[in-house]
């Protein structure tokens, strides 16, 4: 019994416990959101869920008995092997809502998607392992460029914003990670972040602001902050042009989650529900399957982008928090793998892995408070997806793994 404990504890059981918890609570809201649908197939979207967490339970435990070097050693190989299979989606993809997503195998819908977040994540934590060169020099940036900005188009293509940004989120935690000075890095982001301020004169002008005293206190070369003012003026003034290049189904999104009530009954629809939903729950929540929300079939996409509404109606703030406990437990033992791993890749592997989780958690969360935009991001391990849920399961095994070899170097 004691060799089996600490065989158990080798593998971290505070952060297993805790996905698995989320997982089971994913589960029972899977059930409560669907339990009054008129049609059986919504019905039974529980029970598969049952089978997707069994197939991911193997997987992680697959992740944790593989040695970490084999993925060192086919990092590339699990990029190519997806960016592939994102090729071969538009050609036998299934169609769902407008977007081509899923590969059709047998009864399950595979989202080639879920997985490119990993096989990202695995060759950026090599290609940053072994590189010889300062982080943020031209020659790295290039590189990482490349390893995330092919998978990112491709993934766009579907399209898929809310995944294609993930990637982006994963890099910039990962160039943390690896050590680049954060006001560096946020110079280099500047561009990026000055075309998405600038639909607002105000906010932008801050933002300029912010750019200018980072230049400060850098004090880079001349040129280097010509280069910087004139890129954030650059991408300020084409922003208009993005603007009408959008989609107008991305135009709502942007303009109901600056204010819901544009279009309440159409894309502002989901958000108004969505806080409904969560404001009617008070403190302790009106009780499992006693959602009226859900009951009354008011709530939209309740089992996958707004499932944690759902918590917050039956289960009020306290539920809420529990499972934001959970996922703070979870991101903590993450972040501690990191610090604790002696080997580069192993590293920032648990970065990398720990910047999805964090990310795709904030945006879920702050999407169905109103706080983001409506992307469609599931939310960790609670959300009804088997792709996402086994992705996210084999992270966990891998992470375990680390823990496991953290002395390693």
């Amino acid at each position: 019994m004691k060799q089996a404990w600490q065989w158990i504890k080798e593998y971290d059981p505070v952060m297993i416990g805790a996905a698995l918890a989320l997982s089971v609570a994913g589960i029972l809201l899977i059930y409560s959101s669907q339990h009054y649908a008129t049609a059986q197939h919504f019905r039974d979207f529980y029970l598969k869920q049952i089978i997707w967490l069994g197939i991911s339970l193997a997987g992680c435990y697959l992740a944790m008995v593989v040695p970490l070097r084999v993925h060192e050693v086919f990092a590339y190989v699990y990029l190519i092997a997806v960016c592939g299979a994102l090729i071969v989606l538009f050609v036998i993809g299934r169609q769902v809502g407008g977007a081509t997503r899923w590969v059709v195998l047998g009864p399950a819908y595979i989202q080639p998607s879920e997985l490119a977040k990993l096989a990202v994540t695995v060759s950026l934590a090599r290609y940053l392992a072994y590189t010889k060169r300062p982080i943020l020099s031209a020659r790295t940036l290039l590189g990482v460029l490349l390893l995330v900005g092919v998978t990112a188009v491709l993934v766009l293509r579907q399209p898929d914003l809310g995944t294609s940004l993930v990637f982006w989120a994963v890099a910039v935690v990962m160039l943390f990670w690896a050590g680049a000075n954060p006001l560096v890095l946020f110079l280099i982001l500047s561009p990026a972040l000055s075309l998405i301020l600038a639909f607002h004169w105000i906010s932008w002008i801050l933002f300029f602001v912010s750019v200018l005293v980072a230049l400060h206190h850098l004090r880079p070369s001349l040129w280097a902050a010509l280069g910087t003012i004139v890129a954030n003026l650059a991408f300020g003034i084409i922003t208009p042009i993005v603007w009408n290049s959008l989609l107008d189904y991305q135009k709502k999104r942007i303009l109901t989650f600056l204010d819901p009530g544009t279009d309440p009954t159409g894309a502002g629809y989901q958000i108004i529900q969505s806080k409904v939903a969560i404001g009617s729950g008070g403190i302790f929540g009106k009780g499992f399957l006693q959602g009226s929300q859900s009951r009354l079939d008011f709530l939209p996409a309740r089992h996958t982008d707004f499932i944690f509404s759902v918590a917050g109606e039956e289960f009020g703030f306290l539920g809420a928090v529990i499972i934001i406990g959970l996922f703070a437990l979870l991101l903590w033992r993450m972040i501690s793998i990191g610090f604790l791993a002696r080997n580069r890749f192993n590293c920032f592997l648990a970065g990398g892995i720990m910047a999805i989780v964090g990310f795709q958690m904030l945006v879920n969360i702050g999407m169905a408070l109103g706080l983001a935009p409506v992307t469609g991001l599931p939310l960790p391990f609670v959300s009804y997806g088997g792709s996402s849920l086994m992705a996210f399961w084999f992270m966990i095994g891998l992470l375990a793994n680390v823990h496991r070899h953290w002395q390693e170097y």
